[in-house]
Order: C-alpha cells, then structure tokens, then sequence
C-alpha cells in the first residue's frame, strides 16, 4: 500500500478530522481514510454515485431545450 504525506494543514481542521475520529473510537489516520475512501472510492461507486445524482435530475421536454437554446436574452 502507498503512503502519503500532507503539509500545511490549518490547525483549525486537525482538530475537526481528531473531533471526529474520537467520536467514532477511530484513529485520526483511519478517519482520514474512511473519507478519502468516501471521496475517491472505487470508479463503479462513484460513477453509480453520480448516475443516482442524474436520474433524480428533471428532464425537460426536447421542444423547451430548443426553444431554449434558440432564446437571445436580453437583446
């Protein structure tokens, strides 16, 4: 496994990321992993993650969008 080093964190967020870990009875170095995993988990999570996001998207007819794209503002 890799390893990776972080600089120049404010203060103010390490003791977010430790407040949090306490909570959960984790370390700090587990906490920063659960939410990287979160983050940047596997390419099929975060593509169905975004697939969810699109499908509760309202879709809008064709003849709207062309009208649309046709419209000159304010001119």
């Amino acid at each position: 496994m890799a390893a990776i080093t972080i600089r120049n964190i404010s203060d103010e967020l390490v003791d977010r990321i430790k407040l949090l870990a306490e909570q959960k009875g984790v370390s700090m170095e587990q906490e920063v992993r659960d939410l990287l995993q979160s983050r940047y988990g596997k390419r099929s999570e975060v593509i169905s993650r975004i697939r969810c996001r699109a499908e509760a998207l309202p879709v809008e007819q064709e003849n709207r969008v062309q009208a649309w794209k046709k419209w000159d503002g304010d001119r």
